[in-house]
């Protein structure tokens, strides 16, 4: 599971034009499933999101979690972090697990994004998205779950 975090200072989703989910200051976060991924890795992955120190506090250093800041969290599905370049120049998705796989493993991080204390909103799986942002900093991590160790 990776996930591509950006600290924001809002973040929205429009689906057919229409805001179906914003937040203020806080993690916008692109999430990729691939089929090896398990509910382990939503646990751990969620914990490190939640825990994340990348919010600045009074002397300026990155010192913060989201949670210390009141931030809320934007989760938002997208297969294509899972893109292969390595031949050719169209992507290859095959790694990005199929829907039946993924829709539950995402609807359980929203679940375990909240429980940990972060209003997390979320985007539609395999909607057309459009997603805007004032990213702050700007800050720009990638975690993958499959380097935990």
């Amino acid at each position: 599971m990776i996930a591509l975090i950006q600290r924001v200072l809002e973040a929205e989703c429009r689906i057919n034009s229409k805001v179906v989910s914003r937040i203020n200051k806080g993690l916008l976060v692109f999430i990729g499933i691939e089929e090896r991924d398990s509910e382990e890795d939503v646990k751990w992955l969620s914990n490190k999101i939640v825990n994340m120190r990348i919010f600045s506090d009074k002397e300026g250093k990155m010192n913060l979690s989201c949670p210390d800041v009141n931030g809320e969290c934007l989760l938002i599905s997208q297969f294509t972090l899972h893109a292969s370049t390595k031949k050719g120049n169209r992507p290859s998705f095959i790694k990005a697990a199929k829907p039946d796989k993924a829709i539950p493993l995402y609807k359980n991080m929203i679940i375990e994004l909240n429980s940990l204390g972060v209003n997390t909103l979320s985007g539609e799986f395999g909607a057309d998205m459009k997603i805007s942002l004032i990213n702050d900093g700007p800050v720009t991590i990638i975690v993958d779950s499959q380097n935990k160790i």
